[in-house]
This record gives C-alpha cells, structure tokens and sequence, in this order.
C-alpha cells in the first residue's frame, strides 16, 4: 500500500470520530490554541482564569482531553503551578490509569516514584534521536508523560514530530521494502557497554529471561562469559488501536550503529565486530541496510521535529504511537520526569 493510499484511509477513519465538546463552566476555565502558527503539534493548553487546578480541571474533562489528544497527538499543559513530583502524580491519577514499569530497557533511568522516572539519564552534551518508546517490544505504552521539574539554563528541549508525517516523507520504494521485510533489532549484553541482561530484564534469573523473550518474540543467544544476544523482528508499522489508522512506528533509524555521533561510532566499530555491537538494526531478513535508505529515514524525522524551551510546570502529554519524541543537548541542571501507561501489546508479530 502506497503512502496515498495510507493517507486517505486515515482520513476516512478520523473523519467518523467526534470531537467531544467541553462543558460550559470547564471552557472558561482553560483555553486551548497551536504552540504557534507553523506547528500542527502540541495542542497547547493554558489556564484561561488564576488558580485552575489541573487534576481537578481534567477529571472532570476527560472526554474533551482524549478527543484533542487523538487530534493532535500530543498536548502540553502550562502555567497551572505544577512543581513538584507529587503535583505530577497527582495530575497522572486523574487523566491516565494505571502507571507502567519500564521493562526492557534500553535506557538508563533512575526511579523516583512508583513508576514515575527520570528522563534518558544519557550525558548533557549527547542528543538522543527521535523514536517511538519500545517500538522494539511486543507490549508498548501508548502514552507517555513528561513532567518539567527544572529546565535545563540551555538547550535539552523535547523536539517531537508527527509519526505519519514522516511516513509521508519516505520514498514509496523505501516504505513498501520495510512494510514487506520488516526490521530485526539485535542487542548484546555484557560485552562491556551499555546496559546489563540483568538491568533490561530486571532480574538475574536466566530461565525467567529465556521465559520473557520466548513470550515477547524474541531469540536469545547466551554467549560465553555470561553475555547474551537477542534479536527481534518487529513490522515497521503498527496499527493504532483507538483510530485504526497504521502509522510509521520502529527503532530502525535510532538504534543503527550510523545514527551515532561520529565519535562514538567510531569507538564502537574499532572495540566490537559488527555482530557484536550493542544495538544495531537491518532489515527483518537480516540483511544490511543501505547507508542511503538510513539517510532517507534520518532526514524524513528531522525534517518534521517541532521543538520548544522547556518551563518550569509544562506537562507534556504524547501519543506514543502518533509522535516520536528526541532530545537536545543542554548545559546546566535539567530535571524532567517520565511516566508511561495504557499498556498495548502487539499482535502482528
């Protein structure tokens, strides 16, 4: 199927939902508008009178919050006097269910409520590419939250960008390879870089890994000295459960050894052979991906990335389906916090 044809079925989808209307008293109290004249995202919502409560305000709006955030794929709350990681709590209570664990990792983060994390705790000066949380995994969040405790003095923006946007950018002959072969992620643990086995999976038990992996499609390989090798083959597509509509959603670009900052690749490739690589990516049938096709996809999400300074208090609400997140390098101290809920799991594996 051809990116027109993705195109009009999307709109024929999200032609048939409604957008539910805000109640007269809740519509006084906020007002809602684009982060500016240029960005098809973030829906940005502001208190429209002083001293709005943002728990309160979205328990009683959640309707009205689910059809924009279905619109727009991402919403950012600011200037409701949010400061705290319990304010933070407070507001996912009343908007979300049940927060998620952050099971194989890929990243390092640090807990600092129930199962509200720090953002990437990856070195100021690196940027982190932009991606789909566990688009790798069988069982995904398909929303996410991010929380600004302290803004970084510079820099260390979330620039996001719409997943179906991106799509639209790729050449037919790159989408129709990857919707036909899919994509293969392999990783290697213990070999001295990046995360442990036993910090990804939570747990030091081998069995209860091999029992994981064989649940969520994955192969595992153990290898001498207590390292271990997986690969997964995951479609480069997803279909969206609430709206139907397939979008653009993998880890191909973000997690190719090229997609590095030159120095680190280069480290990297002299220490490791390729197989041997901490994260590398190919197509679903193993085979290599051109150093062109790469540049296509890496050009398709910068080229849609809408960026804006963090303030203290924005709340950052994203579609974890619909729009792929990133971060920029920053100076100073940065403090952002992290949830995930509304568990998905895969069934075209």
């Amino acid at each position: 199927m051809g990116n027109h044809d993705f195109e009009a079925e999307s709109l024929q989808r999200l032609s048939g939902i409604r957008r539910a209307p805000i109640s007269s008293a809740s519509q006084t109290l906020v007002q809602t508008g684009p982060l500016s004249a240029n960005a098809s995202l973030p829906l940005v919502i502001t208190p429209a009178v002083v001293g709005v409560n943002l728990t309160e305000w979205a328990r009683l709006n959640k309707s009205f919050i689910e059809a924009e955030f279905l619109k727009y794929g991402a919403i950012l709350y600011r200037g409701f006097n949010l400061k705290t990681a319990d304010d933070f709590d407070n507001v996912l209570q009343a908007m979300t269910g049940e927060l998620l664990e952050y099971s194989e990792r890929s990243s390092p983060r640090s807990e600092v409520g129930h199962r509200i994390y720090t953002s990437t705790d990856y070195p100021a000066s690196q940027a982190i590419f932009p991606h789909n949380e566990h688009s790798y995994s069988k069982r995904f969040p398909l929303r996410l939250f991010f929380f600004c405790v302290r803004p970084a003095e510079s820099g260390g923006e979330t620039p996001i960008a719409d997943c179906r946007k991106v799509f639209r950018r790729l050449s037919p002959e790159t989408a129709e390879r990857f919707i036909r072969k899919g994509w293969m992620y392999v990783r290697n643990f213990n070999d001295g870089m990046g995360l442990s086995w036993q910090t990804v999976f939570q747990t030091e038990d081998k069995a209860r890994v091999e029992n994981y992996c064989r649940d969520f499609g994955i192969q595992a390989e153990w290898k001498a000295g207590n390292r271990l090798r997986t690969r997964q083959v995951r479609p480069a597509m997803a279909t969206h459960p609430i709206i139907g509509e397939q979008v653009w959603f993998n880890h191909i670009a973000f997690f190719h050894v090229s997609t590095l900052e030159a120095s680190m690749r280069d480290a990297l490739l002299a220490e490791f052979k390729e197989e041997d690589l901490p994260n590398n990516t190919y197509y679903g049938d193993g085979s290599k991906i051109e150093p062109q096709v790469l540049d296509e996809l890496r050009q398709a999400y910068l080229q849609e990335l809408i960026s804006f300074p963090w303030r203290q208090g924005d709340l950052l609400m994203i579609d974890n389906m619909l729009t792929a997140h990133s971060r920029t390098p920053f100076s100073g101290e940065r403090k952002i916090l992290v949830a995930m809920s509304a568990p998905h799991s895969r069934t075209d594996i």
